[in-house]
């Protein structure tokens, strides 16, 4: 094996291990990227070995760091970001949640279900994972929980339903992706629709099911229930109705191409400030808050943007990407099997890595592969974006878990969460085999969108 190639090889071997310390992955991929810069010149100065990776090859960040401050897509970042914890701070979802638990009260596992029905319009308006499971646990679990609802069940619901917003748009992975794979932001989010409003029906049609077929899951509650009246059912859709208008204000506007995505993303953020300004959340300490949130919440995902910038430079200069294409092209069984692989190997790393690492290091590498395949791109990435849901939703790296435990009642056990979300991530490896197998579930909305 060559020089360089070997080199490639032990980056990537570096960049898995360290990731086991606790180090700070941005500064593990940008300290990579200069460690191997200088092995490389030491092997083309010592041993007269080019291996393509040299000080004005690497100069090149310089140029690749100013494409990424003056994206003009990655503006909509910190705006969905803005949008969500504003949101979060509105007060709509506790509203949302007093009125659904009134309509569906007499329905067995109706709690669980409004949990569902509350945590997929979150995920439409806010796609900011850790705010929804948050909030979904405050609001929703303890409730459920005095029901006398299975604490499986219970925690299950919460962290899979809150895990939905970074699928269905709005949603900021599908924002990195379509940046880093340069495609159409656009085409994601009319990709994904389908295939996460799909699996939020799953999660409810598992609830309805299993509180039928085991009633001391989810029992119906004690005592007098309130019927359905017309005050219920107006209260009903006035609690619904700011959530659905900022739905429309954001996914509405891009998908009619009234506007794109960054600039529905500023529209959100306004309709989120005018949500708390109606609910009489709004203060300055509130606006004060949601910015400081924003701006670290930025950072960090700017930070390892620059970082994977330069770690996937010097890994491609040294020839890592012709080696994982070798690799994966060598798989036998064809191009499907190629595909099948890839998905395999970003669930394994869900386990020990969080989606944005896997977005930034994985995607750019095998994307290439797939597309010279044949597959369209478009609907790679969506497929790709179910599978990481499951990077949410599995020990020890699972950061819905991390959320709900931390604001869960001591009552509940790391044990029965994890043994919870395993029904909801057979529910996701269906989606996939779905959406993998019937393309048009991702691709009917782009194509319609075009024939207009």
């Amino acid at each position: 094996m060559p020089l360089n190639e070997v080199l490639a090889a032990l980056m990537f071997v570096a960049f898995i291990a360290l990731l086991f310390t606790g180090f700070p992955v941005a500064w593990i991929m940008g300290g990579l990227a200069a460690v191997f810069t200088v092995f490389a010149i030491i092997a083309e100065i010592d041993l007269g070995i080019a291996t393509g990776v040299d000080w004005a090859y690497t100069s090149l960040m310089v140029d690749r760091t100013w494409d990424v401050m003056k994206n003009w897509v990655l503006v909509s970042l910190p705006l969905f970001i803005f949008m969500g914890l504003m949101l979060d701070r509105s007060g709509v979802a506790e509203k949302m949640m007093v009125n659904f638990a009134r309509v569906f009260s007499g329905v067995r596992g109706g709690m669980a279900l409004v949990v569902a029905l509350i945590g997929i319009l979150l995920a439409a308006s806010t796609g900011i994972v850790g705010a929804s499971v948050t909030l979904l646990a405050l609001l929703g679990l303890p409730v459920m929980l005095k029901a006398r609802y299975s604490p499986e069940l219970a925690t299950g619901t919460v962290a899979a339903v809150g895990t939905l917003g970074i699928l269905i748009p709005p949603s900021i992975m599908l924002v990195v992706m379509g940046d880093r794979l340069s495609i159409s932001v656009g085409d994601l989010f009319l990709g994904a629709l389908i295939p996460g409003l799909l699996l939020g029906a799953l999660y409810m049609v598992y609830i309805v099911v299993i509180s039928f077929l085991k009633p001391e899951l989810a029992p119906l509650p004690e005592g007098p229930r309130e019927g359905l009246s017309a005050a219920v059912i107006l209260d009903f859709l006035k609690s619904v109705l700011p959530a659905a208008l900022l739905i429309l204000a954001v996914l509405g506007t891009i998908f009619l191409g009234i506007a794109t995505p960054t600039e529905a993303a500023g529209i959100g953020a306004l309709g989120a400030i005018l949500l708390a300004a109606m609910n009489r959340n709004l203060s300055i300490p509130v606006l004060r808050d949601a910015g400081r949130q924003t701006t670290k919440t930025t950072g960090y995902i700017f930070a390892l943007i620059i970082g994977a910038t330069a770690y996937s430079l010097v890994l491609r200069g040294l020839g890592g990407d012709e080696l994982i294409e070798g690799l994966f092209k060598g798989i036998p069984g064809g191009p499907n099997a190629v595909v099948i692989a890839v998905l395999l190997l970003a669930f394994v790393l869900g386990f020990f890595m969080d989606w944005i690492e896997i977005t930034l290091i994985l995607l750019p590498l095998v994307a290439p592969v797939i597309k010279s395949l044949g597959f369209d791109l478009v609907w790679f990435t969506v497929v790709f974006a179910v599978v990481l849901q499951s990077s949410f939703l599995t020990p020890p790296v699972g950061f819905s878990l991390f959320y709900l435990k931390g604001v869960a009642p001591k009552s509940v056990t790391t044990q029965q969460i994890y043994r919870g979300i395993i029904p909801f991530n057979v529910m996701i490896f269906a989606t996939t085999v779905l959406v993998y197998v019937w393309k048009d579930l991702v691709l009917w909305l782009p194509a319609l969108a075009y024939s207009k």
